[in-house]
């Protein structure tokens, strides 16, 4: 039985693509953040005013713990597809997620974030009868470490938009099996790992917030909670 190839190679390069628009995106509002802070962009010949300048608060940075939940698990589109068989219902778990971030300016952190999660399909015989025969079944679960940058938007005292884009690698342990128990090589899995969203946090006191998201990678949703250590 064969592993049929997909258009995954194509998707792969789309991703890598926004994953890297959204890096440039926000290198260059920190970037004007910064530059109008500093006073550039003032036309030329404009003197500053003599006005007195209220004193700036300095900002302390702090370490952060966040953990959470994501669904769907996005590793299900990398579940292969063979001849001759079909997928039955796809289970899963996870992502579970977790990151240790240090957040040193108002506006930009940067950490380590890791997800877990595990799919599993049973495949089933095209040219059965009526009642499914079982061909194969297939597990993938996966660990992922990425580097976790998030880039957080003017807001409110609760809430605090942000930008997240995190890359790194893929550990991947997969399991398929014919219905004689016979092990199956469903092909090369990729290496590099992604996620990106557009999400908030919402503080409930001085050290924790919960935080809702909505992204692409390893998840499309997800939600947790964050501590301040």
């Amino acid at each position: 039985m064969k592993v049929i190839k997909t258009t995954k190679t194509r998707q792969m390069k789309k991703s890598i693509l926004l994953v890297s628009l959204l890096i440039i995106f926000s290198a260059v509002t920190t970037y004007a953040q910064f530059g109008m802070r500093r006073g550039y962009g003032r036309p030329m010949g404009q003197r500053r005013s003599p006005q007195k300048r209220a004193p700036q608060q300095i900002y302390k940075p702090t370490i952060e713990l966040s953990v959470g939940y994501g669904f769907p698990n996005e590793d299900k589109l990398l579940l292969p597809d063979f001849t001759n068989a079909y997928k039955g219902t796809v289970s899963q778990s996870g992502p579970i997620t977790g990151s240790l971030d240090y957040r040193f300016s108002q506006g930009m952190s940067i950490g380590i974030m890791a997800t877990h999660g595990k799919v599993s399909v049973p495949y089933y015989d095209d040219f059965g009868p009526i009642t499914p025969v079982p061909a194969l079944s297939g597990t993938l679960e996966n660990t992922a470490i990425l580097l976790n940058l998030v880039r957080y938007m003017p807001g409110s005292g609760k809430i605090s938009p942000y930008i997240r884009t995190a890359i790194g690698i893929n550990i991947w342990t997969q399991n398929f099996s014919d219905a004689q128990g016979n092990k199956v090589d469903p092909g090369q899995l990729p290496d590099f790992a992604y996620q990106v969203g557009l999400g908030a946090k919402i503080n409930m006191s001085k050290n924790s917030s919960i935080f809702l998201e909505a992204g692409y990678g390893k998840y499309i949703l997800h939600g947790g909670l964050s501590f301040k250590l």
